[in-house]
């Protein structure tokens, strides 16, 4: 799965009071921007007569983003976030403040109430667990890297099949921590409570995992994963021949990656792991979530030309060359008449850099269907209906195509790219629902891995 960046500012936050009321505290609204929700928090403090203000994102996992400033006169409040080309205006009544919120050019509506918001994750696994939990660490010789992740397996019995989560895009924890979701931690939990070992652990250079992210790329990555497959071959409550992987998305690419003629590989679960063209993919992702943002076709073609020109450039002058000194090109690429705006100019650096950066140029140069053909274990491979990031028809007619007699596909219903019950499949979505992972999915995989492991 792609991870959303939000660019953020630290700037000097100035007040001008005239108003005796008390706003200070935690407030919270909800969006409403035709296809979809998005709740946002402030936490509103003030010290000396300056008021500062920190806005959260929870349904897109963002939180404390500085604002530029906030201004209390007159019972108006007005806090301006700069950098997302953002602010809110709203006049301050007893038990609300209501106004508009202002992004990019467009307006809506937003009544704040004081609280905070419940962010209600059901399926989170809570503690005393039926099973052994282990916190663990084990080498990336090749990369001279100590990961480090969470080994569970159950009390009774022993020779259990184990299974190797790989998460999707962006440096992520080893529970897969995503817009205040943990899918690793309930799927681990579900695994194990039924006879399954799981081994989850942080990216490289993340949580408590040395190395670094950034400078790395799938093919990088895919060395983690073996190293993890390597540590359990080590473990004696295992079975060492019934060791798989479950990917996510980009953990899916990485999983195909490593079990290319690899013998130590029994199955892979591949959920919503990508089997077309990186590049292809990604054009079929943005046109998706377009349309399931009700964006104009017009627009659509722009965006695609702008999208042209960044590969173009990167390619002109070597994605190292842009990732690393991105100010150098920005004049190639950016309006004449926005030059000299630094939030802009700030905008497409921002772009730039993700797009040279290594993972994502490995990602859009890599073709699963090369080593799909070199797969010799089994493999589910699965898909939500309303998945906008990895479109599951084209998707799962490539495993079908290229893995013919060694693969199991399934397309679910009115589930998205973290395979959640949703409306409309788009990513701000993703955390306003309750659900982590669909019952069904969980109990598909768990029999699924036990079939192939008999």
């Amino acid at each position: 799965m792609n991870k959303i960046f939000i660019t953020i500012i630290t700037a000097l936050l100035i007040q001008t009071n005239t108003f005796s009321q008390n706003i200070t505290g935690t407030w919270n609204g909800t969006l409403d921007y035709g296809p979809s929700t998005l709740r946002i928090v402030f936490h509103i403090e003030e010290k000396d007569g300056i008021y500062s203000t920190l806005l959260d994102s929870p349904d897109q996992g963002a939180k404390d983003i500085p604002t530029t400033n906030t201004v209390l006169k007159s019972k108006k409040l007005t806090i301006n976030i700069t950098k997302l080309f953002a602010a809110f205006e709203g006049k301050v009544k007893k038990n609300s403040i209501e106004g508009t919120f202002t992004q990019m050019g467009n307006t809506f509506p937003l009544v704040l109430t004081r609280g905070n918001i419940d962010m209600k994750r059901p399926q989170d696994p809570q503690p005393p667990y039926p099973y052994y939990s282990e916190d663990i660490s084990f080498e990336n010789k090749q990369a001279d890297i100590t990961l480090a992740g969470t080994f569970t397996y159950p009390k009774e019995g022993t020779n259990f099949p184990v299974a190797v989560l790989i998460s999707g895009s962006g440096g992520q924890n080893r529970d897969e921590e995503v817009f205040n979701h943990r899918p690793f931690a309930v799927l681990a939990d579900y695994l194990t409570r039924n006879g399954i070992a799981v081994l989850r652990y942080d990216d490289r250079g993340v949580g408590e995992s040395k190395g670094v992210y950034h400078t790395s790329t799938i093919q990088d990555f895919s060395t983690d994963a073996l190293a993890a497959v390597s540590y359990l071959k080590t473990r004696n409550e295992i079975n060492s021949e019934k060791i798989g992987l479950i990917g996510h998305s980009e953990g899916g690419s990485i999983a195909i990656i490593s079990a290319t003629n690899n013998n130590d590989i029994r199955f892979i679960v591949s959920m919503a792991g990508v089997a077309i063209k990186g590049d292809s993919l990604m054009k079929l992702q943005r046109y998706a979530i377009a349309k399931a943002s009700h964006i104009s076709d017009k627009d659509i073609a722009k965006n695609e030309e702008l999208v042209i020109q960044m590969h173009t450039l990167i390619e002109k002058h070597s994605a190292d060359s842009v990732f690393n000194f991105p100010d150098k090109f920005i004049d190639e690429i950016i309006p004449e008449k926005t030059k000299n705006n630094t939030d802009v100019r700030n905008w497409y650096k921002s772009e730039l850099v993700f797009g040279a950066s290594p993972e994502m140029q490995s990602i859009l140069k890599y073709d699963p269907t090369k080593d799909l053909q070199k797969i010799k274990c089994s493999v589910l491979a699965i898909n939500g209906e309303k998945d906008l990031q990895v479109p599951a028809d084209v998707n799962l007619q490539s495993f079908e195509r290229w893995l013919p007699g060694k693969v199991t596909t399934k397309k679910y219903p009115e589930l998205n790219h973290l395979f959640q019950h949703i409306k409309t499949g788009l990513i701000s979505e993703y955390g306003t629902i309750a659900e982590t992972i669909s019952p069904e999915v969980l109990e598909d995989i768990s029999n699924w891995i036990k079939s192939v492991t008999k």
